[in-house]
């Protein structure tokens, strides 16, 4: 018997853990692209080689994952991860894990769920999300720039 292909792996993760949807692992997905080019200093426009390994840690994920979510979703972001039923770190753990088990991402032997547990300082999501616009004009543009800051 073959091995499945990822997308089908992909598909029995999601019958088999239903409690996160497509776009919650679509969007950990791509953070977890971005976190590996930050820690590796790979540039967007180059290709990451699937045959190199590129681990990243638990904290070093989920503040991509912050980071990302801002960048994608501004001062929605917390929303979008509660729609998704993602409301502490320990459930991006817990999505980690799910795609680990289904051989869909790597892992280091000393890697364990409970890495995620009490992230961004045991703050809830809707504190890490607590950002307010902060809108800048840029003459040589012609144009706005939104950034975001911490609310708090």
């Amino acid at each position: 018997m073959t091995d499945p292909e990822p997308e089908q792996r992909f598909g029995v993760m999601l019958e088999v853990c239903p409690q996160y949807p497509q776009e919650a692992y679509a969007f950990l997905f791509d953070a977890l692209d971005h976190s590996v080019r930050h820690v590796y200093s790979i540039e967007n426009y180059e290709l990451i080689d699937t045959g190199d390994i590129h681990h990243v840690e638990a904290q070093e994920l989920l503040e991509s994952v912050r980071q990302f979510a801002i960048l994608e979703f501004g001062c929605l972001a917390g929303c979008v991860f509660d729609s998704w039923g993602i409301v502490s770190s320990e459930d991006i753990g817990v999505m980690v894990f799910n795609l680990v088990d289904h051989q869909l991402l790597g892992k280091k032997d000393t890697d364990q769920v409970g890495d995620f547990d009490c992230g961004f300082g045991g703050l809830s999501f809707c504190e890490v999300f607590a950002i307010e616009p902060q809108l800048e004009y840029c003459q040589e543009k012609d144009e706005w720039i939104a950034s975001y800051r911490s609310a708090s």
